[in-house]
């Protein structure tokens, strides 16, 4: 099988539709664990206990100054924490899980062994508006950077210099 290697950045796959991948040291057992289990998602992304079944509802909390060491200055507008309630749409383990995004977004996660690497495959639909999908894109690639970063035992970057960054460069990048 041909190794696929992802562009960093995300790409626009639809009508408010995002997708970014990420080649990632595996098993996949080890990746889906980051993605599900709530100890190892908040390390890089954000808590909450799923539980693995359609219907099943499930709140997201995040505290990105708490990803990296130090957490670099927090934009304008964003607070300490935030939450969000979702709910499990589809769920194949460990190949496959989407779930809702409030307030009428959906996000897949796809898991796809290449060799002794997982490819994942976000896929964010419904994103409201050009403001959103720029911090949804930003969001996306920074908190995968900080994936990246913690299966390969690795610090990752202070989380909010890199998502400023590349919140200016996705305003470059992405159509109006």
């Amino acid at each position: 099988m041909n190794d696929i290697t992802p562009s960093a950045y995300g790409a626009l796959t639809g009508p408010a539709e995002l997708t970014i991948q990420r080649l990632l040291p595996g098993p996949i057992e080890r990746v889906w664990a980051y993605l599900t289990d709530s100890d190892l998602r908040k390390q890089w992304l954000a808590s909450g206990d799923m539980q693995m079944s359609v219907g099943a509802p499930f709140e997201f909390v995040w505290r990105n100054d708490e990803l990296s060491n130090p957490p670099a200055k927090r934009p304008e507008g964003f607070s300490a924490e935030h939450r969000m309630q979702s709910e499990i749409v589809e769920v194949d383990p460990p190949r496959k899980i989407t779930f809702t995004w409030a307030p009428r977004g959906e996000v897949t996660f796809e898991l796809n062994p290449q060799g002794s690497k997982v490819l994942l495959t976000v896929i964010h639909r419904r994103i409201s508006d050009r403001a959103n999908t720029l911090k949804v894109s930003a969001g996306w690639h920074t908190h995968l950077d900080v994936l990246v970063s913690r299966l390969n035992g690795e610090e990752p970057k202070p989380y909010w210099d890199v998502w400023q960054r590349l919140h200016e460069e996705y305003g470059a990048r992405l159509p109006d």
